[in-house]
Parts: structure tokens; C-alpha cells; sequence
């Protein structure tokens, strides 16, 4: 497992948790970061902050400390 803001452009893979609390957590559910839902990361900006990531069919840009609390497994890599 990875956390998202850890990948690279172009990476593919699967959400597995959304850590966190309160406001921030629930604002990531709402926007369709969900356990299970598989995303592709489209652009990074230049110090990592924010990051685009397609999900659910459409385009969602992410501060990074938004990007530290979800943990993901990438695609083609084996399961921790």
C-alpha cells in the first residue's frame, strides 16, 4: 500500500482507505474518494501539490495533505 500523494503521473490502482477525521474525511467521501474506487493519476504539479486524479469519470484535483490520508495499491504491484 501507498499513499496517493506518493505516485507518480500516469499511475493507475485502487483506493483502500481514506484516513483522517471529521470535515476533511467526510469531504473526501463526498467527492467520491471511496474504498474500491480506481483512479489514474493525470497531472502533478511541479512541488506535488495539488494533484489530478480521474475518478468515478471525471477529473478531481487534490491538495496534497488531501493526497497523504489516501492509501491506495497500484496497479501491476503486489498487495501489502
Amino acid at each position: 500500500m501507498k499513499k496517493l500523494v506518493e505516485l507518480e503521473v500516469g499511475t493507475s490502482g485502487v483506493i483502500v482507505r481514506v484516513m483522517g477525521e471529521g470535515k476533511v474525511r467526510r469531504r473526501l467521501f463526498d467527492m467520491g474518494v471511496t474504498p474500491r474506487a480506481s483512479f489514474f493519476v493525470r497531472k502533478k504539479a511541479p512541488l506535488g501539490d495539488p494533484i489530478e486524479i480521474t475518478i468515478r469519470g471525471y477529473e478531481l484535483t487534490l491538495r496534497k495533505e488531501e493526497a497523504e490520508l489516501v492509501m491506495v495499491n497500484v496497479e501491476g504491484e503486489e498487495n501489502d
